[in-house]
């Protein structure tokens, strides 16, 4: 790295939070992309640490003036590459950004630094008797990259995703003015929505320094239910069926029993439900108990007329969270066995038949195709297995999947984004003007193209 952008950085943050010995920054190299499609990162970075946002205007005009490329870093819990540098230049590190600002009561808020973990966040938020409804899931997150790459998560169902609880963003520009959207504010509708385009930006457009975040109350009930099918047609019936009765759960999963097993194999445990090949799992919460209760008892009056064969109802907190844990870690169990992990959504009443497709897509490569997901907002994770890799055509495969899913009205990624790993496949389900229109806001915020070059737009 250029030894005199070495010294300037120096005198911006300090000579403690400028590191360029590679050994000492591996980690920040790299994500949770799956090993054989993870984008190769640059050796010729540099690793940089700003207090605050102060810092970083300072290092972007510094960039913009020397033209070399800035890559925001948070907790490098993405599964896209979106954070991995492949390209020479700056890494920005968000670490020491990671106040909670302000739990605001009064108003329902949450006021923190774009580096603070989801894990911090949550933990202050529940001490004020709060609640921050999405939870995008691993909580090592950063605050700033949840919100750049408008994390979903198993409770999207009935909350949505992070986008819906973004109310204020302080966002360093790439030309290095440190501008502020939005606010404590329920409302606001003044001006183009510049705050909306941030979210799911990828790190593209500016870098996000503080965050403002809707709050509810806590819920005062929680249940959760497995429901057990002989059939996958029978269980993804019930999905539509259920939502039309105006009960909506915070969480609707779909699973089958043999793959659900492995990770309760992983962690040394059994999967409750012992009838059924297909399970729905269902959380509800509500205003009582009382509340709880009767949403689940509506639920299972419907999956019984639809053919379940079982219905299994957790009520303690160590029963429902031992079902969470086995299928939180189902990634975990799996991942030394994957070479890519897909995330596409179709329309809800259209999963059995993308996953029936999925499977006739892997007998004909002659493998399986591990798939599960969120059944209640159409959000389906095929696995890919590693011999797909080994024997060359894993990309094969991967674009005959995403064929069917866009043809179901369907698109290449619900939630982990675009990254670097999905470019090659955007222009699937996104037409060349849209394509143009991206490029030219990008051109827009970003002159000299410095921040992170090779994401989100082809």
């Amino acid at each position: 790295m250029n030894t005199e952008l070495v010294t300037a950085l120096k005198g911006i943050v300090g000579d403690d939070w400028v590191i360029t010995e590679l050994a000492q920054m591996e980690g920040y190299l790299i994500d949770v992309t799956a090993i054989p499609v993870r984008p190769i990162p640059s050796r010729d970075v540099v690793l940089v640490k700003p207090a605050d946002s102060g810092e970083i205007s300072a290092i972007l005009k510094l960039a913009n003036e020397k033209r070399v490329p800035v890559i925001a870093r948070g907790g490098g819990t993405g599964c896209v590459g979106a954070a991995i540098p492949t390209t020479g230049g700056i890494l920005l590190a968000l670490e020491r950004l990671d106040h909670i600002v302000e739990v605001d009561k009064e108003n329902l808020m949450v006021v923190a630094e774009a580096g603070a973990t989801l894990e911090k966040m949550l933990k202050a938020v529940e001490a004020a008797d709060l609640l921050f409804p999405p939870h995008p899931g691993d909580e090592g997150a950063q605050l700033g990259g949840i919100v750049a790459c408008n994390a979903g998560g198993t409770r999207a169902v009935k909350y949505g995703v992070v986008r819906q609880y973004v109310k204020g963003l302080e966002v360093v520009v790439p030309t290095g003015e440190i501008i502020t959207m939005g606010g404590k504010l329920l409302k606001n509708n003044t001006g183009l929505d510049l705050l909306h385009l941030m979210i799911d930006s990828e790190g593209v457009l500016g870098i996000i320094t503080k965050v403002i975040f809707r709050l509810y109350p806590r819920f005062a009930g929680m249940a959760t239910l497995v429901i057990s099918f002989d059939d996958r047609h029978a269980a993804i019936k019930a999905v539509p069926r259920i939502l039309q009765t105006g009960v909506t759960p915070l969480a609707l999963e779909y699973v089958e029993r043999d793959v659900i097993q492995i990770s309760a194999n992983y962690l040394g445990t059994m999967w409750p439900a012992t009838k059924g090949n297909a399970h729905l799992i269902a959380i509800f919460t509500g205003s009582s108990e009382d509340d709880v209760y009767a949403q689940a008892s509506q639920v299972i009056q419907i999956c019984d007329s639809l053919g379940a064969v079982d219905t299994l109802l957790a009520e303690t907190n160590q029963e429902q969270s031992e079902i969470l844990k086995i299928r939180s870690e189902l990634y975990s169990a799996l991942k030394p066995r994957v070479a890519d992990v897909l995330d596409m959504a179709v329309p809800p009443a259209s999963i059995a038949d993308l996953m029936d497709r999925i499977d006739e897509i892997g007998r004909k490569y002659n493998t399986r195709i591990i798939t599960y997901g969120h059944a209640g907002d159409g959000n389906l994770h095929p696995h890919l297995p590693m011999e797909l890799h080994q024997r060359g055509i894993l990309k094969d495969v991967k674009k005959e999947i995403y064929e069917v899913a866009v043809a179901m009205g369907g698109t290449i990624t619900a939630e982990h984004g675009v990254g670097k790993v999905r470019l090659g496949e955007v222009s699937m389900c996104i037409d060349a003007k849209q394509i143009e229109l991206m490029r030219g806001l990008k051109k827009l915020f970003d002159p000299n193209g410095i921040l992170n070059p090779g994401t989100a737009i082809p």
